[in-house]
């Protein structure tokens, strides 16, 4: 359940490999809770190094490695409602309680906040502002998997601003109406079914409150 538990010079040597075959990447991502070994300091330090060669890193973590990584500034990071209120420590009713929220670990480093909203939609905070998104969604099949297939959606249209945020949205919109852990391919995609706008409903309570 937890996967394989790494020595300490295993965990040196999975850095210094990102480090070194990040030449041609425009993009990072690091996704997912840490293997047993390594503190939550980890990804802060691989933030840190690929930063040094010139990438852009985006961070689909929570919890204490989430906290830990801010400091170096990830250029995204992208939690769901309950990552979201966990990190800062408060329950979440509303789409501005979520705002104030994303505010918040801007303020303690990160560059952009992508937040799931679950059926309610996507949330993102920037330097420029706050974005929502909303998708028409037929009928859900799975949730699985549709927040990596949001995070693919936003760095294949730029990994910033509202024109990521929407191809975020239909992304994760087709992939809940899709079995299983299935990705969407664009064929999946309804970009007409997507609406964002920088006019954010603050005040619209959270289908299910985090």
């Amino acid at each position: 359940a937890g996967g394989p538990e790494l020595t300490g010079s295993e965990a040196e040597a999975v850095l210094e490999a990102v480090r070194t075959r990040v030449d041609d990447a425009d993009w990072i991502a690091c996704c997912g809770s840490l293997p047993r070994g390594l503190a939550p300091e980890w990804y802060a330090e691989l933030v840190a190094r690929a930063h040094r060669a010139g990438a852009r890193i985006a961070l689909d973590t929570s919890g204490p490695s989430l906290t830990a990584a801010l400091r170096e500034r990830p250029d995204v990071v992208k939690p769901n409602a309950e990552e979201l209120a966990q990190a800062v420590g408060r329950p979440l009713a509303t789409v501005g309680e979520a705002v104030k929220a994303a505010e918040e670990l801007r303020e303690q480093g990160a560059r952009a906040v992508l937040a799931s909203l679950g059926a309610d939609g996507q949330l993102l905070v920037d330097e420029t502002g706050a974005y929502f998104g909303t998708a028409r969604v037929a009928a859900v099949r799975s949730n699985v998997g549709a927040g990596d297939a949001s995070l693919a959606g936003f760095l294949t249209a730029g990994g910033s601003g509202p024109a990521a945020l929407a191809s975020a949205v239909a992304h994760g919109a087709a992939a809940v109406q899709l079995p299983g852990s299935a990705m969407p391919t664009p064929a999946d995609l309804d970009p007409s079914a997507v609406v964002t706008t920088a006019d954010v409903p603050l005040d619209r309570a959270l289908t299910e409150p985090a």
